[in-house]
C-alpha cells in the first residue's frame, strides 16, 4: 500500500497552513467502530435488495424511517423517490450530504452469501438481474453512519445538516429531478456539499481526491440512418445504410484526434450499430448508439455539433435527399461534469491527512466516468463542493494486482465486491469529520 500512496503530497511540501484539528478525532473513529456491525447489517440488506433507477421505493422508505428515528425532519418523494432529511442545530452554515440509491441491471456473480437474486424489467423492456454493481449500497450505509455520528456529536457543531438520498444517478437524472422539485427552495440551501464514491482502483479505506474536474460530462446520442433497401445482389438499386453508418463511425473518430487540442480529454464511442435481418437483404435503416465524454461545456458542445455535422455530411456524400439525411438525437439524461473547486479540495484533503493520517489520502487522476453530483454545484457555484473517492479494493486483491497475478474488476462489473467494512468506516469518518469541521462552534 505504501508504494501506491507515495504520490500523496504532505502538508509541509505543499506549504499550506495546517487545518484546524478537531477536539476528539479518536472519539469519532471509536464511535464509528461501535456502529459498524449495525451498518454492515444494513449494507448486506441493501446489497441483497437493490432497486433500479427511479424505482428505489423500498430503499428510500427504509432509510427515511431510520433518519426519522434519529431525529431528522424527513421529506420523501422529492424528485421521484428522493429523500431529504434535515436537522437544524442552532445558527451556522448549511451542509448537504448526498448518497445515491439505485442499482444496475447486472446479474451478480460475486459469490457473496448475501448476493442479490433480484430481477426486474428496465424501462427499455429488458428483463435482467439487478445488482449494486457500482456499490451505492456502501454509499447509503456511509450516509446512515454519518447521520448517526452527527447525532452523537451534536454538541460539537452548530448549523444545519441536509442529508439527501438521491434516485437515478445511473441515468443522470436524479440530481436534476431533485433540484427541479425545489431542493434549494423547499429546504435550507447549502453552503457546503459533500459526497463520496467507492473506488475499484484504490486500496480499501483510502481517500482519493482530484482537484478541479473529477468526473466527466456524459451524453448518450442516437444516430438514426435512413436508406433504401433491396436485394444484396443489386446494390445499385439501394442506398445502403450499413455502408453509410460505417462511414459515420469512421469519421467520428476524427473529432477527438483531429479537432480537439490533444491536451483536452474527450471520448466518442459507438457502443451499438444495429441494422439488417438477413445475409442477402440490404436494410432500409440503421441505428448508431454513442456515448460522448468531455469535461468543459465548450468541448461538449463542440463534440455534439461535430457529430451532427458528420452525420449530415456523410448522408449528403451518400446521395441521400434532404428528407432522408441521418437524424441525431441527444438524450436528455445528460450528466454534467463533476467539479471540485481546487482550493476547497486541497483544504479538505489537508484536513483529512491531519485527522486520518497522511497515508490514508492520495491524489488520483480525473476519470471519464459520469457522476451527477456535479449538478448541485452547477446550480449555485457559490457552494463549496467536494466529491471524493473511498477505496474499496480488498487488501489481498490489491497486492495480487500490484504483482500482476490478478486483474481488478471495475465498477459496474458483476464481480465487483468491495471491502465494505473499510469503505463504510472510512467514508463515515471522512464525512463526519468534514461536517464537524465546517460546522464547528466558534472557540
Amino acid at each position: 500500500m505504501n508504494k501506491f500512496l507515495k504520490t500523496g503530497v504532505c502538508l509541509a511540501v505543499l506549504g499550506f497552513s495546517s487545518a484546524k484539528a478537531l477536539a476528539e478525532p479518536v472519539a469519532v473513529e471509536s464511535a464509528i467502530q461501535d456502529d459498524l456491525p449495525q451498518l454492515m447489517e444494513l449494507y448486506k440488506h441493501l446489497h441483497a435488495n437493490p432497486e433500479l433507477s427511479g424505482y428505489e421505493v423500498e430503499t428510500a422508505k427504509l432509510l427515511a424511517d431510520k433518519a426519522r428515528k434519529l431525529g431528522f425532519e424527513v421529506t420523501e418523494k422529492v424528485g421521484g423517490t428522493g429523500v431529504v432529511a434535515v436537522m437544524e442545530n442552532g445558527p451556522g452554515p448549511v451542509v448537504l450530504i448526498r448518497a445515491d440509491m439505485d442499482g444496475l441491471p447486472v446479474i451478480e456473480q460475486t459469490g457473496l452469501p448475501f448476493a442479490s437474486t433480484v430481477t426486474a424489467t428496465t424501462d427499455d423492456g429488458v428483463e435482467s438481474g439487478v445488482m449494486h454493481a457500482c456499490a451505492h449500497d456502501t454509499h447509503m450505509s456511509g450516509w446512515m453512519g454519518t447521520a448517526q455520528q452527527l447525532v452523537k456529536f451534536k454538541d460539537q457543531w452548530s448549523g444545519t445538516v441536509v442529508m439527501i438520498l438521491q434516485p437515478a444517478e445511473e441515468r443522470g437524472k436524479g440530481a436534476r429531478d431533485m433540484l427541479a422539485d425545489g431542493l434549494y427552495e423547499r429546504f435550507p440551501k447549502p453552503d457546503y456539499a459533500f459526497a463520496f464514491h467507492n473506488s475499484a482502483a484504490i486500496p480499501a479505506g483510502v481517500i482519493g481526491y482530484t482537484p478541479g474536474f473529477t468526473f466527466a460530462n456524459v451524453d448518450s446520442v442516437d444516430i438514426n440512418i435512413k436508406g433504401i433497401g433491396g436485394h444484396g445482389a443489386y446494390p445499385q438499386a439501394t442506398k445502403d445504410p450499413v455502408v453509410l453508418g460505417s462511414r459515420i463511425v469512421t469519421s467520428l473518430q476524427t473529432l477527438v484526434s483531429r479537432e480537439l487540442d490533444p491536451l483536452d480529454s474527450a471520448v466518442v464511442t459507438v457502443g451499438s450499430f444495429i441494422s439488417g435481418s438477413k445475409h442477402n437483404i440490404i436494410s432500409d435503416k440503421a441505428t448508431l448508439l454513442l456515448t460522448v465524454r468531455s469535461y468543459s461545456d465548450e468541448t461538449r458542445q463542440k463534440l455534439l455539433d461535430g457529430i451532427a455535422r458528420i452525420a449530415k455530411g456523410e448522408g449528403i456524400a451518400a446521395g441521400l435527399p434532404d428528407d432522408m439525411l441521418p437524424q441525431v438525437l441527444v438524450k436528455d439524461e445528460y450528466t454534467p461534469a463533476a467539479y471540485n473547486p481546487p482550493e476547497f479540495a486541497v483544504e479538505m484533503t489537508d484536513f483529512f491527512r491531519a485527522e486520518m493520517g497522511d497515508e490514508m489520502v492520495t491524489e488520483v487522476p480525473p476519470t471519464m466516468a459520469g457522476e451527477d453530483f456535479g449538478r448541485y454545484y452547477r446550480a449555485d457555484k457559490s457552494i463549496k463542493s467536494f466529491l471524493f473517492w473511498v477505496g474499496g479494493v480488498p487488501e489481498d486483491r490489491w497486492e495480487a494486482a500490484q504483482s500482476g497475478d490478478q486483474k481488478l474488476p471495475s465498477l459496474h462489473s458483476p464481480f465487483w465486491a468491495p471491502d465494505a467494512e473499510k469503505v463504510i468506516s472510512s467514508a463515515t469518518e471522512a464525512l463526519t469529520l468534514a461536517t464537524l469541521k465546517v460546522l464547528a462552534k466558534p472557540e
